[in-house]
């Protein structure tokens, strides 16, 4: 059957799904066999638990006719067949060819790049590579910004407390000068190695960022005498192979990626292999790209209740437009995954947060949801008041691991700290749930707070390159589903033409210049 794009509300599942007219009561059939079956594996050692969503069996059916009449599965495999599905930009999307082991000639480029990774990073930790002083590296600081930043980021710190450091990592991704003036107090700059991300060479705030930091440490080395300091042995680049920064002379090493991968999706390119090799080795990055790997394979499948993102995707689906949520909290519990919602906050509201389908045609129905989270326990003692007794009910996607990644611990009142965090975020999905009827009004908890849980037994590589897959695919799929353009960002150019507009002088908006006018511009 050839593929169709279809709008949400055009298809007759949806139609039956929004029947629904008796949703799930949490507070009475959420039991032990509910929690425990409703589960499917998504790679890397994870199982998704779905058992605290709101969804019935009856639509659970529904949602696999969703998927089926909406072909999600056929346009999954569409985009790695390398079609244009990113329309607007008329362009493949090809991120999950960075985690391919098939052999097969598309992935060829990628292949070359890792072993770039593995050569350079090899390299810098031998010594056989060194900075222009003749010393060796101890640190690695990635200059990018959105997804330059928030994934390599995320993954770096996740990471912290599995792995031994072969180098310090640093990260300035904003452009307010204080951001890199901090980063310049903290390193040395003859055994410092900047690792330069943009695609196109051209994103002003990394080009802004790198001139200061650059001429900043120039100052530096000269007013301590230091001789033969030179910026560009080191400075390394990720970029496009038709950016300016390819071929540029200010750079002792460039590392390619693909302009049919979006930067939300380029942490499993040269993007977070570049920092993270470096960090902790090739072999963990190799490690990470193994579960995100086995993530993507297990996606593939038909049937939602075997595909985990496909299921974590429809429950999203069904929150958002058969509930009419408009929010969702990422909520994991565990503090290496402290920067991991702000990833998951570019990822999903940059793709989804579309009003218009692939053909540029108005939507009359909802799409991305407000993405936002905090590690628990810290969340608990902040915005779970609102969680529990507020007006909007939020579903909640908690993250678990039953063992701490250091096996640094303590026992205290008869119990450890990790089995007291995991003890805390059992008891806040079953307080979602069912909640606590009191005939105070303060005290009472209606509950009916759905949620889903993505649980395994240790944050290790494996299980983040699982993890970050999973929700990448999810995105994907609700994207399919509602029939727009995940892969596209449109929205983020209109305020950088209007900050370039500012800076030459010629606002043309009374009211932007008066705004620059109090800005000091």
């Amino acid at each position: 059957m050839p593929i169709q794009w279809n709008n949400l509300d055009t298809v007759s599942a949806y139609t039956q799904l929004r029947k629904t007219d008796t949703l799930v009561n949490l507070t009475e059939d959420l039991n032990a066999e509910r929690v425990k079956t409703w589960s499917i594996s998504a790679g890397g050692g994870l199982q998704f638990y779905y058992g605290a969503s709101m969804v019935s069996p009856n639509d659970i059916s529904r949602l696999r006719e969703l998927a089926d009449q909406q072909q999600l599965i056929d346009k999954f495999k569409l985009l790695l067949s390398g079609e244009a599905v990113n329309t607007s930009e008329n362009r493949s999307v090809l991120h999950h060819l960075t985690r391919t082991d098939d052999g097969s000639s598309s992935a060829a480029f990628y292949r070359e790049q890792n072993d770039a990774l593995r050569r350079f990073s090899e390299s810098v930790h031998s010594g056989r590579i060194l900075g222009s002083t003749g010393k060796k590296f101890d640190t690695v600081v990635q200059i990018g910004i959105g997804g330059s930043d928030l994934g390599p980021r995320a993954l770096h710190l996740a990471l912290k407390g599995a792995y031994p450091a072969k180098m310090r990592a640093l990260f300035v991704s904003n452009v307010d000068p204080d951001a890199a003036a901090e980063v310049i107090s903290l390193i040395n700059p003859e055994t410092a190695l900047f690792i330069l991300v943009s695609k196109s060479g051209t994103t002003q705030e990394t080009l802004a960022n790198r001139a200061l930091i650059m001429n900043r440490l120039t100052h530096q080395t000269r007013q301590r005498g230091v001789s033969g300091y030179n910026p560009g042995d080191h400075l390394a680049a990720v970029t496009s192979e038709t950016s300016p920064l390819a071929e540029s002379k200010d750079v002792r090493e460039s590392f390619f990626i693909d302009d049919s991968i979006g930067g939300r999706y380029s942490s499993t390119s040269a993007v977070g292999g570049a920092v993270l090799s470096l960090a902790y080795g090739h072999g963990v990055f190799t490690e990470l790209l193994a579960g995100a790997r086995q993530a993507d394979q297990k996606a593939l499948g038909r049937d939602p209740l075997s595909n985990a993102a496909l299921m974590d995707a429809l429950i999203g689906v069904f929150n958002r437009n058969v509930m009419g949520l408009p929010c969702t909290a990422v909520l994991p519990y565990s503090q290496a995954l402290a920067r991991f919602p702000a990833h998951l906050q570019q990822l999903d509201m940059e793709s989804n947060g579309k009003s218009v389908n692939r053909g540029g045609e108005a939507l009359a129905y909802p799409t991305g949801p407000i993405v936002f989270g905090e590690p628990g326990t810290n969340g608990q003692h902040s915005f779970y008041q609102l969680l529990h007794q507020g007006t909007d009910a939020v579903p909640l996607q908690f993250v678990g691991f039953r063992e701490s990644q250091r096996g640094e611990d303590t026992e205290t009142e008869g119990s450890t700290s990790q089995a007291k965090l995991n003890a805390n975020l059992a008891a806040q999905i079953i307080a979602f749930a069912k909640g606590k009827h009191s005939s105070d009004a303060n005290k009472n908890f209606k509950g009916m707070r759905p949620s889903t849980l993505l649980a395994g037994q240790r944050l290790d590589a494996r299980a983040l390159g699982a993890l970050l897959a999973h929700f990448e695919n999810k995105v994907m799929f609700q994207g399919f589903c509602w029939n727009i353009n995940s892969f596209d960002q449109e929205g983020v150019q209109l305020g950088k033409l209007l900050a370039r507009s500012v800076l030459s002088g010629q606002s043309g908006d009374e009211a932007l210049g008066a705004y620059a006018d109090i800005l000091g511009l």
